[in-house]
C-alpha cells in the first residue's frame, strides 16, 4: 500500500517584480499553511518523506509544515522536477519514486495538483486551493503501478471535507 499526501503551496505574492520561481508566501499564505499543517497532523503516517518543488512559495510551505509536524528541515528533498504545472510531468515524478518509500508528502503547484487528484483519487475536487491537503492511498506496492486510489482526507484552509 502506497500513500501520497499532496499539498498545494500556500498563497504567494505577486507584489514584487520577481520571477515566478522566486515568489514568496504572503502573510495570508503563511497563516493558512500553519492552519492546515496543524489540522493535518493527526492524519499523517508515522513514517514518510517530504518532497518539495524548488519554487520559493512551495519550499516555504513545506518548511512551515515540517516545523509544525516536527520533521527535520534538513530532510526535506527539494526537486526541480516538481516545479511543474503539467499533470504528466507530476505523474512521472511520483511514479518514479523509490518503492522503499511507503508514504510521500509532496508540495507542488496547480494545475498539476488538481488534475492529479482528480485522475488518481476517487473524489473529484473542483480546484485544490492554496495550502490545500489531499491524501490518497493506492492499493499497490510499487509507485510505478499506481492507478485510481482512495481519497481518504481533504483539508482546505477554510474547510475540512468529510469523507
Amino acid at each position: 500500500m502506497k500513500k501520497l499526501i499532496i499539498i498545494r503551496h500556500a498563497k504567494s505574492s505577486w507584489d514584487a517584480p520577481l520571477s515566478d520561481i522566486d515568489r514568496p508566501l504572503t502573510q495570508k499564505g503563511i497563516k493558512d499553511a500553519h492552519v492546515v499543517a496543524e489540522k493535518c497532523k493527526k492524519y499523517l503516517p508515522s513514517k514518510f518523506v517530504i518532497w518539495s518543488s524548488t519554487a520559493k512559495r512551495a519550499s516555504e510551505t513545506a518548511q512551515i509544515f515540517a516545523q509544525t509536524i516536527l520533521y527535520p528541515l534538513e530532510n526535506i528533498v527539494y526537486r526541480e522536477d516538481l516545479y511543474t504545472f503539467e499533470l504528466h510531468k507530476l505523474e512521472n515524478v511520483i511514479k518514479s519514486c523509490s518503492n522503499d518509500f511507503e508514504n510521500v508528502i509532496l508540495f507542488g503547484h496547480n494545475e498539476a495538483i488538481t488534475n492529479f487528484v482528480n485522475k488518481f483519487g476517487d473524489i473529484i475536487v473542483n480546484k485544490v486551493p492554496t495550502a490545500g491537503f489531499v491524501s490518497i492511498e493506492f492499493d499497490s506496492d510499487r509507485w510505478e503501478n499506481i492507478n485510481r486510489g482512495k481519497t481518504n482526507k481533504i483539508i482546505f484552509p477554510k474547510k475540512e471535507i468529510k469523507i
